[in-house]
């Protein structure tokens, strides 16, 4: 089974939009990432559309590279702000097929510590630092 990895990718991302639906309340907040750029943006699946949009592409967020970790935090963090603004706090998280990891992680924690998802961030914060004892 000769399958290429972005075929591999896109039926990982069906399947996982077949469970991740988006509302007016509280929209999908989507990441798709590419070699050279990493973009986001909050979409409200019961009207089709885009309410918040982020990605290296555009000026502001531009930096040396678009497609390493700092770059995916500066867009995690200016999506938030954006959807702040916009009054959205809560927002479900979509991966787009791609691995927890790198990118995608970062991307997802910035825009965690910019405000978005507050009790995900207490608790997953929770989580990562131990009790010393």
């Amino acid at each position: 089974m000769n399958t290429r990895r972005a075929d591999l990718r896109r039926a990982v991302h069906t399947r996982i939009r077949k469970k991740v639906r988006g509302s007016a309340e509280r929209p999908r907040l989507a990441v798709f990432r590419s070699l050279n750029h990493i973009y986001a943006q909050l979409i409200d699946d019961d009207a089709g559309k885009t309410l918040v949009s982020a990605a290296t592409t555009e000026k502001d967020l531009r930096g040396a590279s678009g497609g390493n970790i700092e770059a995916a935090q500066r867009v995690g963090q200016a999506v938030a702000e954006r959807a702040i603004a916009a009054g959205f706090e809560n927002v479900v998280f979509d991966r787009g097929g791609y691995v927890y990891h790198g990118r995608v992680k970062a991307l997802t924690e910035a825009a965690r510590k910019a405000g978005l998802n507050k009790s995900e961030a207490a608790s997953s914060e929770d989580v990562a630092a131990p009790t010393a004892e």
